[in-house]
């Protein structure tokens, strides 16, 4: 068994993805590299089998028809050798220094009798447009250096969610927890760091910046116009989430652990709800309407606390409560630099 698998979804990635796979290489024969390749229609498929021709101990390649980020994390999480399992996309990187550190924590859990379920590590956003970092950190929310749980967490700001970026899982967490993240559909990084949550007891934090977040091509996901396209996507992966976890049968240790986990459901409601006032359109406001009956139905109580946590704020009724959302999304916008 490999100590950790390294997953990179590539879907026409052949203009940036040596970077990526160049910083995970120096993890050495402890880590396994899944390259899969997702119907790409350039080279990506020829880098990743030279890849795998040239570290035969460590590269695997899977090509597959094209299934979207999703079904590329989910091949990854099938096939993983590894005790511990890390998505990094194709055009993001890791930290050379911080890597080496997190290769030696990994060790020294390997031969703990009850393993770590799940280890945090900062990252960075790398903005292209205007070429500055903002780093994300969890320095004084979480408990450094030794294993805790969740009644020892801090209040996580709206700055500070656990991101796909954060976290490396214990890869049987993410089997036992049923995770599926849906094919042809953007932002599926949402349910993957929110649904193996509850099954995580055992939790460790690094002060490292380890990950470094690529942002700012055109075409990317979080792009603001991209997103008002795909909003469509945005709402059924909200829907995936209020389904996939009950908040109020989380056992009474974990009840930060549901005030972190209704707080991160609010946030996405709060996207969705932005982008669908964006859109403006009487089919956009149907589906709001849609989407927040959805939550009801599903669950009264987490209904009613999102109504009055940020995310009512972001479905205020009539055209100056459309107004009043879009301006406080772009003043968060300015502040969090998050797209």
């Amino acid at each position: 068994m490999k100590l950790i698998t390294f997953t990179v979804p590539c879907y026409n990635s052949a203009a940036y993805m040596d970077r990526c796979i160049e910083t995970l290489l120096p993890a050495g024969e402890d880590a396994e590299i899944i390259l899969v390749d997702d119907g790409s229609k350039d080279d990506t498929g020829k880098i990743a089998d030279a890849y795998a021709e040239k570290y035969p101990t460590m590269v695997r390649v899977i090509h597959q028809e094209n299934g979207g980020h999703g079904e590329g994390v989910n091949q990854g999480i099938r096939n993983a050798s590894g005790l511990y399992f890390k998505v990094v996309d194709s055009d993001d990187w890791l930290d050379g220094d911080a890597l080496q550190k997190v290769m030696e924590k990994l060790r020294e859990f390997a031969k703990m009798p009850e393993p770590v379920d799940l280890l945090m590590c900062n990252y960075v956003y790398e903005h292209t447009v205007d070429n500055t970092h903002h780093t994300v950190s969890y320095k004084g929310i979480l408990p450094q250096d030794r294993v805790f749980g969740w009644d020892e967490i801090g209040k996580f700001p709206p700055s500070q969610n656990i991101l796909m970026h954060t976290v490396i899982y214990r890869t049987e967490v993410l089997r036992q927890s049923g995770l599926e993240l849906p094919k042809h559909t953007f932002y599926v990084d949402n349910i993957f760091v929110y649904q193996p949550l509850p099954l995580c007891e055992r939790l460790y934090y690094m002060n490292l910046d380890l990950y470094r977040y690529f942002i700012g091509r055109e075409d990317q996901s979080v792009n603001e116009s991209v997103m008002v396209k795909r909003v469509d996507q945005q709402v059924r992966i909200t829907k995936i989430m209020i389904d996939a976890v009950d908040l109020y049968a989380l056992p009474e240790r974990q009840k930060k652990l549901r005030a972190y986990m209704f707080n991160y459901l609010s946030m996405m409601m709060a996207i969705s709800s932005v982008f669908l006032t964006m859109d403006g359109s009487e089919e956009a406001f149907a589906k709001k309407v849609e989407l927040w009956q959805y939550l009801k139905n599903h669950d009264e109580r987490v209904y009613q606390k999102c109504k009055h946590s940020v995310a009512g704020a972001c479905n205020l009724p009539g055209t100056l409560g459309h107004k009043l959302t879009l301006w406080g999304y772009h003043v968060a916008q300015k502040i969090f630099k998050f797209n």
